[in-house]
């Protein structure tokens, strides 16, 4: 089996690769099929891997050219999780729209051209949702993008569907909270300060919060976002036959609450790194987010979540703290 995974030379796609090549194989409609060969495409190389089943592409995942060379009848599944991030696609509207939407349904055009319906899964996110919310967001929920970057996904989201439908591709839709902690340096995200007032101050630097203490946030840790990739991909079609898209399990916290799980695990010295100051433009774009969603759909097809976001702090200071620390 042949593995595409789009946005590979990211942390997410790159923690997605080590974990199929540990694993070794997927099960596909009740079939255990060994990977032989995982693709990772992105705009830059990928070298981090030393693996002869891991091949690295360079190239603009909106050309259609591109992607023709990435995809064939032997790609047998593709995690798309290639994306222009929250702040920036709305920075960049027409960045946003080439990538998050466009490359999208090239991706989905080049599935159908090639005639093997691959399983394909999609990343969408939170920022789906928006305006005049109830307090748990259903998986029924209407979608009312706030923001460029949600109406990318809810559009894509929604060709995947019809692609589906349409007997083009095996697909399903993965809704991920917003990922705390990523590691590495701040990105354009809006929800970047979810991941910087833990990772910096547990690497000795300041950070500011740019959201009040009660603004709510829904939150999956890396290790469990890449064992949910790894679950929603082998879910046999029939599980999701009636809803392609799945609202991930998460961990419902305030920014205040964050901070007092980093004193907790971390001490105060730590959490006294964090500073409080106010930035409208991301406080609206993450405010229009839901803060808590219901996952009984989720957790009946055994996708987990994390325990609490203490857990999740701990999981970075194993993973990602360099040098690690002990909680």
């Amino acid at each position: 089996m042949k593995v595409l995974i789009t946005g590979g030379a990211g942390f997410l796609g790159q923690r997605l690769a080590r974990k199929l090549l540990e694993q070794g194989a997927l099960t596909l409609a009740g079939t255990r099929w060994p990977i032989h060969q995982i693709d990772l495409l992105d705009v830059v190389a990928t070298q981090a891997i030393d693996d002869t089943r891991v091949r690295s592409l360079v190239g603009d995942i909106a050309d259609p050219q591109v992607l023709r060379g990435a995809i064939d009848q032997d790609t047998a599944v593709i995690f798309h999780l290639a994306a222009v991030v929250s702040g920036q696609a709305e920075a960049d509207f027409d960045l946003g729209m080439r990538i998050n939407l466009d490359a999208s349904r090239a991706l989905l055009e080049t599935c159908r051209a090639v005639g093997h319906m691959p399983r394909v899964v999609f990343t969408s996110s939170v920022a789906v949702y928006g305006g005049d919310l109830p307090d748990i967001v259903l998986d029924g929920t209407a979608l009312n993008p706030q923001s460029s970057y949600g109406t990318q996904k809810a559009i894509a989201e929604l060709l995947l569907a019809d692609h589906t439908r349409r007997g083009f591709v095996d697909g399903r839709v993965l809704r991920l909270p917003t990922i705390s902690v990523r590691p590495g340096r701040p990105n354009a995200a809006a929800s970047s300060f979810a991941s910087g007032i833990i990772r910096e101050p547990l690497n000795g630097e300041a950070a500011n919060c740019p959201v009040g203490a009660t603004t709510r946030l829904w939150l999956l840790s890396p290790r469990r976002a890449v064992e949910a990739l790894v679950a929603g991909c082998e879910l046999d079609a029939s599980a999701v036959a009636d809803r392609r898209p799945i609202n991930l399990p998460g961990v419902s916290v305030s920014a205040g609450d964050m901070v007092r799980a980093l004193r907790e695990v971390a001490g105060d010295e730590v959490a006294n790194r964090v500073s409080w100051q106010p930035d409208d433009k991301v406080e609206r774009i993450v405010g229009s987010w839901p803060g808590r969603w219901d996952t009984t759909r989720a957790d009946r097809l055994g996708l987990r979540g994390d325990e609490d976001f203490a857990a999740i702090v701990r999981a970075y200071i194993a993973d990602d703290l360099t040098p690690p620390r002990q909680p």
